[in-house]
This record gives structure tokens, C-alpha cells and sequence, in this order.
């Protein structure tokens, strides 16, 4: 399957932790042990940011320990066991979005992750030269601390938050989905006037035999009152490419090519039709009891380099055919997905079958990190789901594992906000880290996912990320993820912040989604009316 394109890295056996000893919670000033080694490099050609298969050297054998950092100051004190994998990069995901990068060393060894320091989530600048001040309360970070760290990563990383506009539905349909689920098509207008950017979303509703077990509410027990809790994505390749209900309309823009979708002139085919079905379970979740929604994140950025021009950008007042004009917080392909998603849930809260007060984000990979700058910028998600996001979503920059802002932003300038691009090499000096933009959903749940074989992806930097989040959570008298001890393999961990590590490549799939239903019917019960 494709649906993003990079080298899979060095082999799983590092990956699988050992030795189960759990540590104290973070403290200050405390230093941890992390062991790793390198394997093999691999092609992975699904869901990838680094486009051509490598290979690396193989050398040596270790473990990976299973404690965490205990503080915002980590040091590594492993044998230097280690491969440095030397990486020639070429073409991206597409000829379209092609774009030469220098060379560039990739680490994969935990005992070259420098010694680093993480901006303190509880102690803001004040703005004016003096000194910091201290978070203490709810109040004080809902007031005063999100919204400076809001800023700082729209001004340093994703941009600036786009704004909402008027949603109007045309071209609805309502009819049988597979399996005796009801199908909601809709195609959204986003902005004034019949001339203005549209997006197609499809729903699907649990059908009357589903649904019904006692702590899931579901209309078809014949409650009007209950509202169904919704799982809401982006996808990579169109509506049909994920469904194979042949009512499910084909985009007619640019899609990406792609082997498993057999598209390989940036049109879609009818023959894509159910090709990435795996990538979205509707049956398990409607089991579950959750409607599920997706829409094609091209309708509104093409992912391409080129693909600002063809962008709802223009229609919200950017300019986007003279580069000087562009901004160092300009938004890119990230923001204004994640504005996609904002007006969707605009539609679906409208919607008598749907919970308004239960809508869950998701993304995968790229729109991993999209679903997160969407959970930020909104807040009316009650739930974020982050899936192996890595570099500029979930893992921590300052590790210097796996992909790095050079490679990401050099091969995917649209992507981010071009300041982004100016910390590559010197990812240590940057104002924020991706804790930061974990503690945004805060204190609403957050989940986060690895895979075990999707070292690009730095499994532990999201770990690492999530743990450091946490006392966010603490403000609010939650519990975070509950734990700095790195979890078994295909073991989900936590309290309001929920993590697993999936054994196999970098992917979305049932495994993953039955996690994410689970961890949402613990923290987001019915409300009582509903």
C-alpha cells in the first residue's frame, strides 16, 4: 500500500524492549541509560517520508532499555555501539513534489542521541525580558501558557491557524453502506458563494444490529437521545480508495501515485476503489459502536511541492504565486488540513445522529502530525489521535534519531511554516519541542502510536514526547500517560494520555483502530441525555 513514500529504517530487533525494570516519575536533573543498536535498511514504500530505499551497514547487537527519561535533561550513557547511516537523497513522494537534498547522516543508535534539554511546559517566558513565570494552576495554563506556546508553534513550526469560514452541504446523499451501515455523502462548500473550495466527505453510521453493546450509546436501540461518538480522518488517496462501496464518489484533482492504488499519472482510478480498505476498519468500529468519517486531504492541499497553488489558500486571502510575499509563519499543507478538519466537524456537530461532544481526530503519518495541529487548533475535538507521526508531530526534535527537520523540510517544503526550515542542524535552539504541541490537547484524552519497525519515525522520541507532556495533564488533577517505563511490544499503556508500540512497519491498521476505540470508550463515556 502507498500512500507516502520514504525507506523503511534499519530493522525491528532494537526496537523490542527488555527488561521491564520501572522507574520513579520525571524529576529534575536526573540522567538516564539508553541503549540501541542498527540493523538493516529496508524499502517500506507505504506512509514513508524518506522516498528511495537505502541500505545500511549492520554491526553490533544490544537491547533497547526500557527507561524513560526522568527529566528535561537527558544524557546517554551507552556503549557507543553505533551506525551512522550516510543517505543519498532523491526524488520525494512524487515527480511533482521532487526535491534534491543534501546529503545527510541519519542516526539509529540511541548512544549518539545527544544530551538535551526540553522547554519546561510549566514555566513561560513572560514575553518582556523578565523572568519566566511558573504554571501552577489550570487557570493559568488555559490563560496564559497554551496560548503562548500556541503561538510559538504557529510562528516556529505549522503556522498560522486559518480561519473558519461558512460550510454549506451540497450533493448529499443518505443510502445502504457495506455491511448494513447507513452512508452519508456530502460534498462541503467552504466559504461564500458557489464558486468556493469544496472538500467530499463520506460517513458511515452503525447499523441497527451493531452498536448495541450497554456502555456505547447507538441510536439503532431505538433512543433517539443517543448521539454516536465519531471518529473523524484525513486519507492520502481519496474516499474510494479507502472503501469499497462503489457509491463512494471518485475525487477528479490531483492524487498521488502510487502502486497499490495502481494511479500512475496523478488521476484516480475507479480501479483504486477499495485498495487501502485495510487502513480504515469501518466494520470494527461500527462493532464498536462509533460512526467513522473520512475526506481526502488534497481536496483542499494537493501533497505536492507545487501544491499551494491549487490550495484553498488563495480563497482565504494568501498569496501564493510570488515567494516573496510569503511569510516566515505562512501555513502550509499542515494547517490547512487541519483547517479541513475544523469545517468538517463544523458539518458534523450539525448532524442529529452524531455526538458533537464526542468527535476523535485521527491521522496517520503526515496526517498524524495534521491531526494533531487539528486537535491544538480546535478544541472542540474531544479526542486527538496521533499514528507514527514522527518529525514534526509526536517525536521529539531534539533527539537526533531518525528523520531530522533537514530532511523533512528540504524534501517537503510545503508542508510547514518555512521558519520551520531554518532550525535544520540546530534543532536544540528551537523555542518549542513536540511535547509542546502534545500538551496543546490538554486536558482532553491524547493518544499516541509507533510501530516497531518505523525507526524514521523515532518510536521512543514519541514516547519520550508523551511522557514529557504529562504534567500538563497534572495540572488538571488527571493522570498522563502514568508511566516513564518504555511499554512490551502490543501492550496500550495510560491513563488520559494512551501509547502503544505495534509490532511491524509503519502503517494504520485494525490493530491500531481497536486501541484507539478501546482507550476512547474508557476515557470518553456517554453523557448522561445523550
Amino acid at each position: 500500500m502507498e500512500c507516502e513514500e520514504r525507506a523503511n529504517p534499519p530493522s525491528t530487533a532494537e526496537m523490542v524492549p527488555h527488561g521491564a525494570d520501572r522507574r520513579r516519575r520525571p524529576s529534575p536533573s536526573i540522567r538516564v541509560p539508553i541503549r540501541a543498536t542498527s540493523t538493516s535498511l529496508r524499502p517500506r514504500p507505504i506512509g514513508y517520508d524518506l522516498p528511495v530505499p537505502h541500505r545500511a551497514r549492520e554491526t553490533g547487537a544490544g537491547s533497547l532499555s526500557t527507561a524513560a527519561p526522568r527529566s528535561l535533561t537527558m544524557r546517554l550513557r551507552a556503549p557507543l555501539i553505533a551506525t551512522i547511516l550516510f543517505l543519498p537523497l532523491a526524488a520525494t513522494m512524487t515527480p511533482d513534489a521532487s526535491a534534491q537534498a543534501p546529503k545527510e547522516e541519519f542516526n539509529y543508535d540511541e548512544a549518539l542521541v545527544r544530551e538535551y534539554t526540553l522547554p519546561d511546559l510549566l514555566m513561560i517566558p513572560a514575553g518582556d525580558g523578565s523572568d519566566s513565570e511558573a504554571i501552577t494552576s489550570p487557570e493559568a495554563w488555559l490563560t496564559v501558557a497554551r496560548p503562548r506556546w500556541l503561538g510559538l508553534l504557529e510562528s516556529t513550526e505549522y503556522g498560522r491557524l486559518l480561519p473558519a469560514v461558512p460550510v454549506t452541504a451540497e450533493h448529499v446523499e443518505r443510502g445502504p453502506g457495506p455491511d448494513g451501515a447507513t452512508r452519508i455523502q456530502a460534498r462541503l462548500r467552504l466559504g461564500h458563494g458557489p464558486d468556493a473550495p469544496a472538500t467530499e466527505v463520506i460517513l458511515y453510521l452503525p447499523s441497527p444490529s451493531r452498536g448495541d453493546k450497554p456502555e456505547l450509546p447507538s441510536p439503532s436501540r431505538g433512543d433517539a437521545s443517543e448521539r454516536l461518538p465519531t471518529f473523524l480522518h484525513l486519507n492520502f488517496s481519496g474516499n474510494h480508495a479507502e472503501s469499497t462501496d462503489p457509491a463512494v464518489r471518485i475525487p477528479s484533482g490531483w492524487v498521488p501515485n502510487g502502486k497499490d492504488t495502481g494511479v500512475d499519472d496523478n488521476r484516480a482510478k475507479a480501479s483504486s476503489r477499495g485498495t487501502l480498505a485495510s487502513r480504515w476498519p469501518v466494520k470494527l468500529l461500527h462493532d464498536r459502536g462509533y460512526a467513522t468519517a473520512t475526506a481526502y486531504c488534497g481536496d483542499v492541499f494537493p501533497d505536492h511541492a507545487d501544491g499551494r497553488k491549487a490550495s484553498v489558500l488563495p480563497s482565504l486571502g494568501y498569496v501564493v504565486h510570488d515567494a516573496r510575499m510569503v511569510r516566515g509563519d505562512e501555513p502550509g499543507a499542515i494547517s490547512t488540513w487541519a483547517w479541513q478538519l475544523s469545517r468538517i466537524l463544523d458539518w458534523l456537530v450539525t448532524l442529529p445522529e452524531i455526538d458533537p461532544t464526542r468527535v476523535i481526530v485521527v491521522g496517520h503519518s503526515r496526517l498524524g502530525k495534521t491531526a494533531l495541529w487539528a486537535g491544538a487548533g480546535d478544541e472542540r475535538f474531544a479526542m486527538v489521535v496521533s499514528n507514527e507521526s514522527g518529525c514534526g508531530g509526536a517525536a521529539l526534535e531534539r533527539r537526533n534519531y531518525g528523520e531530522t527537520v533537514r530532511r523533512i523540510t528540504t524534501s517537503f517544503p510545503h508542508w510547514f511554516a518555512p521558519t520551520f526550515a531554518t532550525y535544520a542542524g540546530r534543532e536544540t535552539e528551537l523555542p518549542v519541542d513536540q511535547h509542546v504541541v502534545l500538551a496543546m490537547t490538554a486536558p482532553r484524552p491524547l493518544y499516541v502510536s509507533s510501530a516497531v519497525e518505523d525507526r524514521w519515525a523515532d518510536p521512543r522520541g514519541e514516547f519520550l514526547a508523551a511522557v514529557a507532556a504529562g504534567p500538563v495533564w497534572g495540572l488538571f488533577g488527571r493522570e498522563g500517560l502514568g508511566t516513564d517505563t518504555f511499554p512490551a511490544v502490543d501492550t496500550p499503556i495510560g491513563g488520559t494520555i494512551g501509547y502503544h508500540i505495534r509490532s511491524g512497519p509503519h502503517d494504520i491498521t485494525a490493530v491500531d483502530w481497536g486501541h484507539f476505540a478501546d482507550f476512547a470508550t474508557r476515557v470518553l463515556p456517554a453523557r448522561e441525555g445523550r
